[in-house]
């Protein structure tokens, strides 16, 4: 098994890199677990609070949860991811049951925070994007998925999404073992991180 990190900044284009990622490798060899399925429920919190919630910052995650289910993944055990809704700043009842597979990507704006994480992963990534090009995917994002408006989304951006990324995100930067630029427009950078982790996952240990 190969444990492969993703992280960058928010829009800029992790999801489109293991996408693009995903689909240059083999069918059924790929499961992704996205750091977005692990912020902490606040169903005990009035709807109101839940809207202020910053998602930019590490203690929003339930790291212990991450790394106890990446770590059962890695010693072939199957887990079960909770699902969050950003609409409701809540978790399902449900869950998802995941099969551990050849490669296991982590995706999210805070995964190399989190230094027992960190130490799980075989690969890291860091996708970096101008902030402007990150900007316009939030803008974008926020009010076709989450039902913000642009004022809001302008807002949230200004006091919270860029100070936690200088603060918290950007520096995490210096873990990443690959470096992609331009995000999921990075043709050249993806093949190679492609190649990397086929070659990787071929001297493994069964």
């Amino acid at each position: 098994m190969l444990i492969v990190g993703i992280a960058g900044g928010t829009g800029s284009g992790k999801t489109t890199v293991v996408k693009r990622i995903t689909e240059c490798l083999p069918p059924g060899e790929v499961v992704i677990i996205p750091q977005d399925s692990y912020y902490k429920d606040s169903s005990h919190l009035p709807l109101e609070q839940r809207q202020e919630i910053n998602f930019d910052h590490p203690a929003s995650i339930e790291f212990e949860l991450l790394v106890d289910h990446v770590a059962k993944l890695k010693v072939g055990k199957p887990i079960d991811q909770p699902i969050y809704s950003y609409l409701t700043c809540t978790r399902a009842a449900e869950t998802v049951t995941i099969i551990p597979k050849d490669i296991v990507i982590i995706e999210g704006i805070l995964v190399f925070t989190n230094p027992e994480l960190r130490d799980l992963m075989d690969i890291k990534v860091f996708v970096d994007a101008d902030a402007d090009d990150r900007l316009a995917r939030v803008i974008s994002r926020d009010i076709v998925e989450r039902g913000r408006s642009v004022n809001k989304v302008l807002e949230r951006y200004e006091k919270t999404v860029k100070p936690m990324h200088l603060q918290f995100i950007e520096p995490t930067k210096r873990y990443a073992d690959i470096i992609v630029p331009q995000g999921g427009n990075n043709s050249v950078a993806i093949n190679i991180l492609t190649t990397i982790i086929e070659k990787n996952l071929s001297i493994q240990p069964t």
